[in-house]
């Protein structure tokens, strides 16, 4: 008999069946990333947030999307930006986003955020991105954002007290069932930052926790 025990899918192949199987659900679309991307009363005021953010430098930044999906957000903040990349591991969603997005200072990116160079940037997005992830892949990007001067980051968390960070196979699915979040400033990730804020906080409804953005000044 054998006892090998089956490896779990790469975080890539999990996400392109997230797409391939419509996973997150669908719209008329051809790749849809979800309804915390797409529901007015979530993305309206991330929207506002952030651009009042980027707004309020002189010089605008470069910005670093890491974890863009169907890129209905980082539309809405291209024009605040001095360049924008946009990044996300699967190549098919690049390629779609490519041909529907176009602004001279925008860059898409097909890249595996925790194996993979991130490319450089003042400022960097990670929304609900995190929270698909293992504590090993979590970690590992953590240690790739000490280049950044500010970073914006977004996760989905248990309404009330919670446990921190508890571990997770990366895929589609969240903490949330496990009544925990990912906190970067918390173990096993205790990255240190010079100061952390929170920007917005979104109560979902029928008790499906909380959707909370948080600025880090790294």
């Amino acid at each position: 008999m054998n006892t090998t025990k089956k490896q779990p899918w790469p975080t890539k192949d999990a996400m392109d069946q997230v797409y391939k199987l419509k996973l997150w659900g669908s719209n008329s679309s051809e790749f849809y990333s979800g309804e915390g991307s797409h529901l007015p009363e979530i993305v309206d005021p991330y929207i506002d947030k952030v651009t009042l953010f980027l707004k309020s430098f002189e010089t605008p930044f470069i910005v670093c999307d890491l974890g863009c999906g169907d890129f209905n957000i980082g539309k809405e903040l291209i024009k605040h930006s001095k360049k924008y990349i946009a990044v996300d591991i699967v190549n098919d969603l690049i390629d779609y986003n490519k041909e529907k997005f176009k602004s001279e200072n925008l860059e898409f990116q097909c890249l595996d955020i925790a194996k993979d160079d991130i490319p450089f940037g003042d400022c960097a997005i990670i929304r609900q991105v995190l929270q698909h992830l293992s504590n090993t892949e979590i970690k590992t990007i953590l240690n790739k954002l000490s280049d950044f001067k500010y970073v914006i980051i977004t996760e989905h968390l248990p309404e009330g007290d919670f446990e921190p960070n508890k571990d997770i196979i990366s895929g589609q699915g969240i903490r949330l069932k496990k009544q925990s979040g990912v906190e970067i400033t918390s173990p096993p990730f205790n990255l240190k930052v010079k100061e952390e804020k929170e920007i917005l906080s979104i109560d979902l409804k029928n008790g499906k926790g909380k959707i909370i953005t948080k600025l880090y000044v790294i």
